[in-house]
């Protein structure tokens, strides 16, 4: 298997709103569709469109086990998570694109 950057993300409706964690390896193009409700589901149902977090992994396995982590996280420690790198929960979209 090819090692290819992956990425672990976790949106927000607002600051200390419903969260959504995910993982892909084109990380623009997965948070436009978000973005856009082009997929149905959680985040367009809940209107979780704010990327608030996201770090790179070595290979969409490694994106993966890290995915796994957050979510079998509590609450709190998403938001530490985030406030740790983001604290004003900035949406960080505009900044990758």
């Amino acid at each position: 298997m090819e090692n290819k950057t992956a990425y672990v993300y976790i949106l927000a409706s607002k600051r200390n709103g419903t969260l959504y964690t995910g993982v892909s390896n084109n990380l623009i193009k997965r948070i436009y569709e978000h973005k856009n409700s082009m997929v149905e589901g959680f985040t367009s149902k809940y209107n979780v469109h704010s990327l608030v977090y996201y770090e790179a992994s070595e290979s969409i396995v490694s994106a993966i086990e890290r995915e796994k982590q957050i979510k079998a996280g509590s609450r709190k420690k998403k938001i530490l998570l985030i406030e740790n790198k983001n604290s004003e929960w900035k949406d960080l979209y505009d900044e990758l694109i």
